[in-house]
């Protein structure tokens, strides 16, 4: 599957990543590569293969829930693309 540089630059934004100009190409190649690796494994032949891990099968175990206090809109806003005062500023949805 090939990706454009475009596409690189989408998906750069939706991370929130700044990429240099220069090392653009390379990432194009380089996702190229792993999705081309990635469309290989379509066709990969799994009948009569069983689990290799106990990972399927196991049931999560989960921690005690410990109330803890807020660390509060500074630090939880900190990366906000967009805040009005305490709040995540998002665009609307439905009109």
């Amino acid at each position: 599957m090939k990706i454009s540089k475009n596409e690189v630059e989408k998906i750069a934004h939706l991370a929130r990543l700044e990429i240099e100009d220069s090392r653009k190409e390379k990432m194009v190649e380089q996702l190229g590569n792993i999705l081309q690796y990635i469309d290989k494994l379509k066709y990969a032949d799994v009948d009569g293969v069983g689990f290799s891990s106990g990972a399927a099968t196991t049931d999560n175990v989960l921690r005690e829930d410990m109330p803890e206090a807020s660390p509060g809109p500074s630090i939880t806003l900190a990366n906000a693309p967009d805040r009005d005062e305490d709040f995540y500023v998002v665009p609307r949805v439905v009109k």
